[in-house]
């Protein structure tokens, strides 16, 4: 097709002018009219009547004009088209996801993912962080995101997300309702925690160890939503994300019970293989998170 002539024939008749209608195609004066005249002895029909002052489109030129319109429109389509199905994101994408961020975090992500990519299969797997880092490690799956951490050197470690977690209590504790309290208050109680490998024990037994609390009794759990059960059953206190427990906390199951002049914040981060090639696949769900994580807090 004479894609170039058309093109050029389209801006002479708008322009009414063979030499605006070069510089605005950045052709010489002589590039426009060979233009006009290879496309003159294709139709066999002159086109366009010039003299030094006036430029007139015949009624070929007319017919020609219009058709010319919409085989451009036609073709920058089809160049769209074809570049939009060369670079649609596909494929399938296995995600391995701790449990805070799988049972919680991640539907909100996937939400707005699927949505800009609607093509692309995504599998999740649910564990917990240590499950989680060694899956990614054997490239079981191409993306982990866990709330605890690694210090594996084959993987590499991104925060994406701030993540609150609250401490959490049976609404007819004693220290329910009494406003902010101090660490010592804390003493002496029975925890319910998540089982060992979890990110959400590791972060439990940091802030236990940073204010030094003595414990009177743990009770491990294998799941957040067994962890909720118990606190709201009466069996001991915790801590969870409030990604968590935001919902029980609204319906009066479980009451918070806040730290003066604290507040806990951990990151929730992806890994990744160090020393293997990220997918495009990969690459626009990490932007995704990435962003979508600097929007939701929690």
């Amino acid at each position: 097709m004479h894609y170039d002539a058309l093109r050029t024939f389209v801006a002479v008749v708008e322009e009414k002018n063979f030499t605006r209608a070069g510089e605005k195609l950045r052709l010489s004066q002589p590039s426009v009219s060979l233009h006009i005249k290879h496309l003159e002895h294709e139709f066999q029909a002159k086109l366009i009547d010039r003299s030094p002052k006036h430029l007139y489109v015949t009624h070929a030129g007319e017919i020609l004009y219009e058709r010319a319109k919409q085989m451009l429109n036609l073709y920058e389509k089809a160049k769209e088209d074809i570049y939009a199905h060369q670079h649609r994101v596909t494929g399938k994408l296995h995600i391995g996801a701790s449990f805070t961020i799988g049972e919680y975090v991640l539907p909100v992500l996937l939400a707005d993912f699927r949505r800009r990519y609607p093509h692309v299969e995504v599998e999740v797997t649910i564990g917990n962080t240590k499950r989680i880092v060694e899956a990614v490690k054997l490239l079981q799956m191409d993306i982990g995101l866990i709330e605890g951490q690694t210090s594996d050197r084959e993987l590499r470690i991104v925060p994406f997300m701030k993540d609150e977690m609250v401490l959490v209590a049976p609404t007819e504790h004693p220290l329910a309702g009494r406003g902010p309290i101090t660490p010592d208050a804390l003493h002496d109680e029975i925890w319910v925690v998540r089982e060992e490998g979890s990110g959400t024990r590791v972060y439990s037994e940091h802030v236990i160890r940073t204010h030094g609390l003595s414990v009177k009794k743990k009770i491990t759990l294998s799941s957040n939503q067994a962890v909720k059960e118990a606190v709201a059953a009466g069996l001991g206190i915790t801590l969870l994300s409030r990604w968590v427990v935001k919902k029980p906390l609204q319906h009066g199951e479980i009451a918070e019970l806040p730290l003066e002049g604290d507040s806990f914040l951990r990151r929730l981060s992806y890994i990744y293989p160090a020393h293997a090639e990220r997918t495009k696949l990969v690459e626009v769900f990490l932007e995704e998170i990435v962003r979508d994580g600097a929007e939701n807090k929690g």
